[in-house]
């Protein structure tokens, strides 16, 4: 449909020629060498020119690539949560943001090697504005989030990309991934945005909004990285904040976030899929019939859901216990996992500047602040 033109993927007949326009750029030849480094450049580029379908590029050189990202840049993931979605069935996923690329990512392998439908995937179009790094996501099946518009565009861009993900999940079978925020959580604290449900509630025709929630099957998810490694790069926004400023981002500023995000160490990496809100929905349509309280409750049983089965390491433990100046999780990190952790503190942080080493911390011990309030911190 020629509506969605703007935001979309590519369609498979398309997918070909998407491949012929960056298949020579550097870029590329980067991530195949890097992906395949014991293959020659011909041998990828001729599978390359063979492919004709985005699951394809999706399952032969996407799952490949990542699979690689982790093996370098990671100890391993894990997940939980999957063996409850059902084989050839499209959910909605609902997820906490760390990552630019990988959170999804990481999130289409799982659910390929769990034999589920992988997902269609927003992305906002200002990290895709080279026509590379532009053509790659819409081989990958991202579709965009149109960022920066005045109030009247940006209604109508909600109302479309509502339409446009209702209609990949209840026409076309097909997943999607949206992030519960629009940009990445920075602080730690994950907390879903009304406006992004309000976003996908648009899409429901003035039919009941708890009943149309239930038909795109709404499953939170939370992903949790051991060490983040975007963590310093993310203290100047942080700073700003704490300070009242406006943050204006350098230049490039997101493409050097996206390529530290891929080969920055992470450690350890956990993904857990929770159960769908269809009870929730249930309880909550008969508690509210007023639409704002509603969407309210919808954004706390996704918090709910995500906090409490967000997966904590011992970073954020100790981060925890030097903020507080405690020894109340001691038992859940080793002498040589604070050492290590003090010792990238060291290096990425000015000792001097105690909102920036208080901000840091926070980002790593708010997972535990958020975890106590429901009881289960361990």
């Amino acid at each position: 449909m020629q509506k969605f033109d703007a935001i979309r993927p590519f369609y498979d007949t398309e997918v070909n020629n998407g491949i012929k326009s960056l298949v020579n750029h550097p870029m590329m030849r980067a991530i195949m060498n890097f992906t395949f480094p014991d293959l020659e450049d011909v041998d990828w580029k001729n599978q390359l020119l063979k492919t004709h379908s985005i699951r394809d590029f999706q399952c032969n050189f996407i799952y490949q690539s990542v699979q690689k990202v982790l093996e370098n840049s990671s100890e391993g993931l894990t997940t939980s949560g999957f063996e409850k979605l059902e084989k050839n069935t499209p959910y909605l996923f609902i997820s906490n943001h760390r990552d630019i690329i990988l959170d999804t990512s990481i999130l289409n392998v799982s659910l390929f090697d769990h034999g589920l439908v992988m997902t269609a995937s927003a992305i906002g179009d200002n990290l895709v504005k080279k026509d590379f790094l532009l053509n790659l996501s819409k081989l990958n099946r991202n579709f965009l989030v149109q960022r920066g518009l005045p109030p009247r565009e940006l209604l109508q861009s909600s109302k479309l990309m509502s339409e446009y993900i209702g209609k990949l999940i209840l026409t076309e079978n097909r997943s999607v991934w949206i992030a519960q925020r629009e940009g990445r959580t920075k602080d730690g604290n994950d907390a879903t945005h009304q406006g992004v449900l309000k976003m996908l509630g648009m899409g429901s025709n003035e039919e009941n909004l708890m009943e149309y929630f239930k038909k795109l099957q709404i499953v939170p998810v939370s992903i949790s990285y051991e060490y983040d490694p975007t963590d310093a790069l993310k203290m100047p926004q942080l700073m700003a904040e704490a300070k009242a400023e406006k943050y204006v981002k350098e230049k490039n500023e997101d493409f050097i976030t996206l390529l530290s995000g891929i080969i920055g160490q992470k450690k350890r990496i956990h993904i857990h899929v929770g159960s769908i809100l269809n009870k929730e929905l249930d309880e909550i349509a008969m508690e509210n019939d007023n639409t704002n309280k509603q969407v309210q409750a919808v954004a706390q049983a996704i918090d709910d859901s995500i906090l409490q089965s967000y997966k904590l390491w011992p970073t954020n433990y100790i981060a925890y216990d030097i903020l507080n100046k405690t020894d109340r999780f001691k038992n859940q990190y080793t002498d040589n996992e604070k050492s290590l952790f003090e010792r990238r503190l060291e290096m990425k942080i000015d000792a001097s500047n105690g909102m920036m080493m208080e901000s840091f911390l926070n980002m790593y011990a708010n997972p535990v602040v958020n975890k106590l309030k429901y009881g289960n911190a361990i």
